[in-house]
């Protein structure tokens, strides 16, 4: 006992140290719902993803993932099944940074699909990995 009181600020440095570096999987903070680009390349290529990006018509025709439907996030909740009918395939969600898509996944996952999953990063991210991007 005497060992816990008179190390008690070890301790709470310990205890504090490990909180925070269990707060991003207890929040759902960036890993929730997200894939960064190469676990969205396999996704891809092995379960045959669709990409769907939510940013605006001009954004999507300034440059885009190759392959990537464009579906603005103020039509998604509307338009998405109509664009993916099976619920379970596999669906990411790219925008230009990935702040849009993370709130597209959910609309995703309200939707039913529960393989809906933003790029970490979204675009940019995907651009600097050297991946293929389409005008």
């Amino acid at each position: 006992m005497s060992f816990f009181i008179e190390n008690w600020m070890l301790i709470a440095v310990a205890l504090t140290s490990g909180a925070l570096l269990m707060w991003p999987a207890l929040s759902g903070g960036a890993g929730a719902g997200s894939v960064n680009v190469t676990e969205a390349v396999q996704l891809i290529n092995r379960e045959k993803a669709a990409v769907v990006d939510v940013c605006g018509s001009d954004e999507f025709a300034a440059g885009h993932v190759a392959g990537a439907k464009n579906l603005p996030l103020s039509e998604l909740e509307a338009k998405l099944p109509g664009l993916v009918k099976n619920k379970a395939t596999p669906v990411i969600l790219v925008c230009a940074s990935g702040m849009r898509s993370r709130r597209a996944v959910a609309v995703a996952k309200k939707l039913g699909y529960e393989n809906a999953h933003s790029l970490s990063g979204g675009l940019s991210a995907w651009r600097a990995a050297s991946m293929p991007v389409e005008k």
